[in-house]
């Protein structure tokens, strides 16, 4: 039959799942889109519904299923490892629950400002998640004046609730275990405010935390030994050479998150230096790059951040069963030995 005489006819569900090759629930589930539908069957299945101009039965499933409930969610860098990792757990989570999700791409100091002076979002979403966002008071006054049900991610935003690790305990943790191999010479490459100017809280804390495990030893914090470069490999490989150049040799080094510290490592092989006969590395966060370099580290569940700030959400929305969220969820970490530690030789 040609397309323009099945056009006449009343398409069915049937005739999209024939042409896409897979099973009618198959197909009202890729339409619906609630359900764990792999991408690539979901793109097939509209594909036949829109070459079948399958337009007026989506429609009537849509109006079968009721208005599509939206929620914002507010990032400052989609195309970083923890910042794409926690958007993607926790847009699939409400994803899979029937929430339509807007995405805010905020990649700098100006657009962030003027995403909070013009405020798109009132009217728009019914709720919003905020993604480690560094924000001032008057960006804070201004998510709740438009009074709605508000989730942070790394951050925390007075009155609502949020997720997160203990940044502070997870930087001493990986100090302490460099000062049980008996360091006592551990550098800190710690991350430059970006080129726009976010402060970010949890760097912040884990700089607290190295000061803290130095003090809790006995041991002064040497400003000599503390060192910082832009985000990423390229900051950190440049930190450490910083280091390597400086008047006083560290014997170990604790990165602020494990970007830095694979720069690290990259500095420390280029300057002829064994890690870790000459130099220990350690670092937070457990990056999916960390295992294949042997890097200890303090891991933290960013999947689940993700997820568990998305399930708060739809909580405060009444859309998931359970006792109300907590203030602050505060998730583990823990220590990952790897081969990147040892005794100062």
């Amino acid at each position: 039959m040609s397309h323009d005489a099945q056009s006449l006819t009343r398409v069915t569900l049937a005739d999209v799942a024939a042409r896409a090759g897979v099973s009618e629930a198959t197909a009202s589930r890729s339409l619906r889109g609630v359900s764990k539908v792999s991408q690539v069957t979901r793109e097939r299945v509209l594909d036949a519904a829109r070459d079948l101009s399958y337009v007026t039965a989506l429609q009537a499933l849509t109006e079968q299923a009721g208005p599509r409930r939206t929620v914002a969610v507010i990032v400052p860098f989609i195309t970083r490892w923890f910042f794409g990792t926690v958007t993607s757990a926790a847009v699939d989570y409400m994803r899979d629950r029937g929430y339509d999700v807007l995405l805010y791409h905020l990649g700098n100091a100006d657009i962030r400002d003027h995403f909070f002076q013009r405020m798109p979002l009132a009217r728009k979403v019914d709720g919003i998640l905020s993604l480690s966002m560094p924000l001032t008071e008057e960006h804070t006054l201004s998510l709740r004046s438009i009074d709605m049900p508000l989730v942070s991610v790394g951050s925390t935003i007075p009155g609502s609730p949020s997720v997160g690790i203990d940044e502070a305990a997870a930087a001493k943790s990986a100090v302490s275990h460099l000062l049980h191999l008996r360091h006592e010479r551990i550098a800190l490459i710690a991350g430059t405010p970006d080129d726009f100017w976010f402060d970010f809280a949890p760097s912040n804390a884990r700089q607290l935390g190295y000061e803290q495990a130095l003090g809790a030893a006995g041991i002064e914090p040497d400003p000599r030994l503390v060192v910082s470069g832009p985000h990423g490999i390229q900051g950190g490989a440049a930190a450490m050479a910083e280091l390597l150049s400086g008047p006083v040799m560290p014997t170990a080094v604790f990165a602020e998150y494990d970007e830095l510290a694979l720069g690290a490592l990259w500095a420390l092989r280029r300057a002829g230096l064994r890690v870790p006969q000459d130099m220990s590395v350690v670092s937070i966060d457990d990056h999916e790059m960390a295992p294949v370099l042997d890097l200890t580290t303090v891991a933290q569940n960013v999947e689940r951040q993700g997820q568990a700030a998305a399930q708060m959400l739809l909580q405060l929305l009444g859309a998931e069963v359970g006792t109300p969220p907590q203030e602050r969820m505060v998730l583990p970490t823990n220590l990952i030995l790897r081969g990147t530690t040892a005794p100062p030789s």
